[in-house]
């Protein structure tokens, strides 16, 4: 069914561009699985070669060594994983990557924007802290100016990607008044930068290819020149201005991930026999699939009419808010659906559908819990 309905954004150009991507991702991703499961992240040079591939951060302007494209091309790259069951920070290396277009200066756009284009450097972005989720405004790392640079302290934790990260997107508070007006970003390149160490890989219990960590900062030195914008303590309100894009990418992803399952337990359901015929022939399982194709088809629809409007520079907050907690939402449901489908199989650890459904419970979380978009929206109302 998924396959039948045709975005309004795609364009040839794009079709060309997903079938390279898709390729790409069944060929040099999908083999290494094992291995990154095994390690618990992505190998090294798994990052360069997305950079050779075009995948990484492929909306950069061509004047910063990118490919010049849009979100259109970025919600392919996470579409693409995301199908493939592949856990791969490319959607936080464009994160990172536009904080840089928006709040860095001319020099660093073009001293960091073609390195993480090529997986030269690896990005993270690190809001989160041990006793700081969703609430932003509660974090303690502190950035303490002395003479030209800032002196930083802290832990982050859960952070995507932080175990290979070299360049950081770093919340910390640089006031001494509590709030949001206290909060800076901060772009800290930690290659041989003393006083900052990654964690290893932290267990999980889905994304197993996924590297995430704990990252300390203890006495780490940055240059106030780093402070994204130019200016502290405008750290809260960019945050707020970018996470439209990292919603919006997280629902891209669900959506995905839930299509892709549903296309395998229907034709799980079309070649299991039970009782003497296909599972898809008796009423329940049929109910259940229909409920479910008709769940993905309005997250579908719903989502398409998201990037249109990205791409239009007219997303709200709000609207964002309502894909990704919508959209992982349904994601979460179909997927158990799926699994239930499936039988026992489906709970294998070998399973695609069972792998997804371990790995999508993350996504009512990451980027701002369900309970926290709900008030999002309900600001708004």
């Amino acid at each position: 069914m998924a396959r039948r309905y045709a975005s309004r954004w795609m364009t040839e150009e794009l079709g060309v561009f997903r079938r390279d991507v898709r390729q790409f991702v069944g060929e040099q991703f999908v083999p290494r699985q094992a291995s990154w499961r095994a390690e618990r992240g992505p190998d090294a040079e798994a990052w360069r070669d997305a950079g050779a591939a075009g995948l990484l951060a492929p909306d950069v302007p061509s004047a910063y060594g990118g490919a010049g494209g849009s979100f259109a091309h970025q919600a392919i790259v996470l579409e693409e994983l995301a199908r493939a069951g592949v856990n791969f920070g490319a959607s936080v290396q464009a994160i990172v990557a536009r904080y840089v277009i928006a709040y860095g200066t001319e020099d660093q756009k073009r001293a960091w924007l073609p390195l993480l284009v090529r997986g030269e450097l690896v990005a993270a972005i690190a809001m989160t802290e041990p006793m700081a989720g969703s609430d932003l405004q509660a974090i303690t790392t502190s950035a303490t100016r002395d003479g030209d640079r800032y002196v930083i302290d802290g832990r982050k934790t859960l952070i995507t990607n932080g175990a290979r990260a070299n360049f950081i997107c770093l919340a910390a508070r640089t006031g001494d008044q509590p709030g949001p007006g206290s909060i800076s970003m901060i772009f800290v390149d930690t290659r041989g930068l003393e006083g900052y160490r990654a964690g290893p890989p932290l267990e999980k219990i889905g994304q197993h290819d996924q590297d995430t960590a704990e990252l300390t900062f203890d006495g780490v030195r940055a240059p106030v020149t780093h402070v994204a914008g130019g200016r502290p303590g405008r750290g809260f309100l960019q945050m707020m201005e970018q996470l439209p894009y990292e919603r919006l990418s997280l629902a891209v992803q669900a959506i995905a991930s839930t299509e892709a399952a549903l296309d395998l337990t229907i034709a799980r359901a079309k070649t299991r026999q039970v009782f003497g015929k296909p599972l898809i022939d008796l009423q329940g399982p049929r109910f259940s699939l229909a409920e479910s194709a008709t769940a993905v088809r309005v997250g579908r629809v719903f989502v398409d009419d998201c990037i249109d409007q990205l791409l239009a520079g007219r997303l709200a907050p709000e609207t964002a808010a309502m894909a990704k907690y919508w959209l992982t939402d349904c994601q979460s449901r179909v997927l158990d659906a799926c699994l239930q489908l499936h039988g026992g199989l489906g709970y294998l650890a070998e399973s695609p559908v069972g792998r997804m459904w371990a790995d999508s419970r993350m996504a009512r979380i990451g980027g701002g819990t369900s309970e926290i978009m709900k008030e999002v929206i309900g600001w708004s109302l």
